[in-house]
């Protein structure tokens, strides 16, 4: 017998095991259909007159765009304000905070005083805090805080959904990724 004989006599028996072991182990589920989250991060197209870096918001398709390259833009899910509260204009980022402090607005605690008045005086960052683990602040032309937030949330399930008093709000770990991905100064654009 030559070697190439003996070679081929003996692959079989150094295979069969990891061929029974294959057939005897059991199958990983297959999913009949991908996930549909729409909200997570994905790139995507996008007009190609923004500018790089930049912000852009559409606040009736829940999403925001942060232009990563001309015409591309990495997308996500935002939930926005609801029925007259919906804020749209071009802004900056004036401000960055990680794990912000929240205090609601005056108009907020007289819209909603079983909600809000408690928290009057304000609530320190954390987890429990409402604006969730970063925070970008939206300044207008003139420099001043325009009370409008890029933040996080402790309610991931209302994103893509108008239930916000004006901000805009992202998932803790998408507004994470954003926020270290932009710096103060960034135009942002909400239509």
């Amino acid at each position: 017998m030559n070697r190439r004989q003996l070679i081929s006599l003996a692959l079989p028996l150094i295979a069969a095991p990891s061929l029974v072991m294959a057939q005897a182990a059991p199958k990983a589920p297959v999913a009949t259909k991908p996930a549909t989250d729409p909200y997570i991060p994905t790139e995507v197209a996008i007009r190609d007159d923004f500018e790089v870096g930049s912000i852009v918001v559409v606040s009736k398709d829940f999403f925001l765009y942060h232009v990563i390259a001309p015409g591309r833009a990495i997308r996500y899910g935002v939930a926005v304000g609801k029925d007259e509260l919906v804020w749209k204009g071009k802004a900056t980022i004036g401000r960055k905070v990680e794990w912000p402090s929240w205090r609601p607005t005056q108009d907020m605690i007289e819209r909603n005083p079983a909600a809000y008045k408690k928290y009057e005086d304000g609530m320190p960052g954390g987890p429990q805090n409402p604006l969730g683990a970063r925070a970008l602040y939206l300044y207008n032309a003139q420099g001043q805080d325009t009370a409008i937030r890029i933040h996080g949330t402790t309610q991931p399930g209302s994103i893509g959904s108008a239930v916000s008093n004006g901000c805009l709000r992202m998932r803790n770990e998408a507004v994470i990724s954003l926020f270290n991905q932009v710096p103060v100064g960034t135009p942002v654009y909400v239509f």
